[in-house]
């Protein structure tokens, strides 16, 4: 029997600024601000209410506090004021949740080594072997939680179940700290209850739909006929709808995937001018670009095409590319590459959003070189090969978006 668990870290970015702020602990605290807390003359901080926010940003994340107020992951700031005046609003910090987000990770490896990203916050996890070999799942994602917490000092919630798709659904069942373990003779009393939406690949308009359609929760949708939900939904969404209800999904966990693209994006508190506020949009656009080349060396990947997509006070959407002659990573090449992207781009709007990246796509084939195995993506890119020689492994070139494209393993 497979045991597949999915490991979601509670609050995760609340969490981490409450290791930095205790004397927040227990009251609402929303981030997504912008300003710091002021360190008063007798050393103790000001914090920022969430009342006193005057803009259009929304919450990156809310304490369990904050969320039994009604606010939660983004809702717009000025809406969550009306909603918590008294909830102190924080300045998001992704450097941090970065670094707390490996530490984590390479602790449940140390435990468990057969683990797919997904996402800064959550990862699902492999135990079958483990469960077998030990004392059972549950001492297997015991031993996971509290070494979590030893490297950390954060709390997560994990779920088990014999696939991904129940496990994502459990490990929301006891938050905070929670351990859920479900088999499929537990999905008629804790999963057929739930709301259909709970289901992770039923969004808002497929649930919208369902509820008109007269069925709102997991169970209804277990015992709609699968015919007739095909005839709804049409043939592969149907089936798939039916088989989720049921628990079923044989998804494997997989552990290593070619990243598509790399980017940066901010959202501006005030829309910017391209030649008015040139000054300010090209400090945080060379910020943008040194973030990206960061990013590059940590992960280890060079970039040859460089984007920057815009989105403008209208909304409107743009994106411009180039490809540069050879692979890099160098932060003032990457930010010359773009800045060219930007002047190719429309100027007479204001900017409302700023996003570059760097990407490549990942693909199945497989190639080797004398000291590690890489993979090559599909579609093809130039690839550099990590061992002393720095021999290429040449491929078709292509592009993607600023991101920056055709990236290439060191």
């Amino acid at each position: 029997m497979r045991w597949i668990a999915h490991l979601d870290m509670d609050a995760f970015y609340a969490s981490v600024e409450l290791l930095r702020y205790p004397e927040l602990r227990g009251r609402p605290v929303v981030v997504g601000g912008a300003r710091p807390p002021e360190i008063q003359a007798d050393g103790s901080r000001r914090f920022v209410a969430l009342r006193d926010y005057k803009g259009r940003g929304v919450i990156t994340t809310a304490t369990y506090a904050a969320r039994a107020l009604g606010v939660h992951s983004g809702m717009g700031l000025m809406k969550a004021a009306a909603l918590a005046p008294d909830a102190v609003l924080l300045p998001a910090d992704f450097h941090e949740y970065r670094k707390f987000s490996r530490l984590f990770k390479a602790a449940v490896a140390e435990v468990a080594p057969l683990i797919e990203d997904h996402g800064i916050d959550e990862i699902f996890i492999d135990l079958t072997q483990l469960a077998e070999a030990q004392a059972g799942v549950r001492a297997v994602a015991e031993r996971i939680k509290s070494r979590v917490r030893e490297a950390t000092g954060l709390t997560c919630s994990i779920g088990v179940s014999p696939n991904k798709l129940l496990s994502k659904l459990a490990s929301e069942l006891e938050k905070p700290d929670g351990l859920t373990i479900l088999t499929q003779a537990d999905i008629p009393g804790r999963i057929w209850p739930l709301p259909a939406g709970r289901i992770n690949g039923i969004g808002p308009k497929a649930s919208a739909r369902l509820e008109a359609l007269g069925i709102r929760s997991i169970g209804e949708l277990a015992a709609a006929d699968p015919q007739w939900l095909t005839e709804q939904f049409g043939a592969h969404y149907g089936a798939w709808l039916h088989a989720a209800a049921h628990g079923r999904d044989e998804r494997p966990v997989v552990t290593f995937r070619e990243p598509k693209s790399l980017s940066r994006e901010t959202t501006f508190e005030r829309d910017l001018h391209p030649r008015d506020d040139r000054e300010a949009l090209g400090a945080i656009f060379t910020r943008l670009c040194e973030q990206l080349a960061a990013d590059l060396e940590r992960k280890g990947y060079l970039a040859k095409t460089i984007g920057v997509k815009l989105r403008y006070d209208d909304f409107r959407i743009v994106t411009r590319a180039l490809t540069l002659p050879s692979h890099t990573r160098d932060a003032q090449a990457i930010r010359r590459c773009a800045g060219r992207c930007l002047k190719k781009g429309p100027l007479e709007r204001r900017v409302r959003v700023l996003r570059g990246g760097g990407g490549g796509p990942g693909g199945a084939g497989r190639t080797r070189c004398p000291r590690k195995r890489l993979r090559a993506p599909k579609t093809g890119a130039n690839w550099l090969c990590p061992c002393p020689r720095g021999r290429r492994i040449q491929r078709p070139a292509t592009s993607i978006h600023r991101g920056a494209r055709n990236m290439a393993p060191e």
